[in-house]
């Protein structure tokens, strides 16, 4: 695993659910152990729910793959 992210800050993709979501990469979270291995590398992303910005943290770099929104 690398610590290279895939996808850049303000990547929109839909979510695969029942009802899509249009969310945006707003950060991206790396965890290292002691030894400075990479052990977890997550995007954050966001979208709007009913007028709020919510904010999710653990979204993985599949997940963003599969519903990447062509620009």
């Amino acid at each position: 695993m690398n610590n290279k992210q895939r996808f850049p800050v303000g990547t929109k993709f839909n979510t695969r659910s029942m009802s899509p979501r249009l969310c945006t990469v707003v950060d991206f979270h790396v965890t290292t152990n002691l030894a400075g291995e990479v052990v977890r590398a997550r995007y954050v992303s966001t979208h709007e729910f009913m007028g709020q910005l919510i904010t999710t943290i653990d979204i993985t770099d599949t997940a963003v793959a599969r519903g990447l929104v062509e620009a």
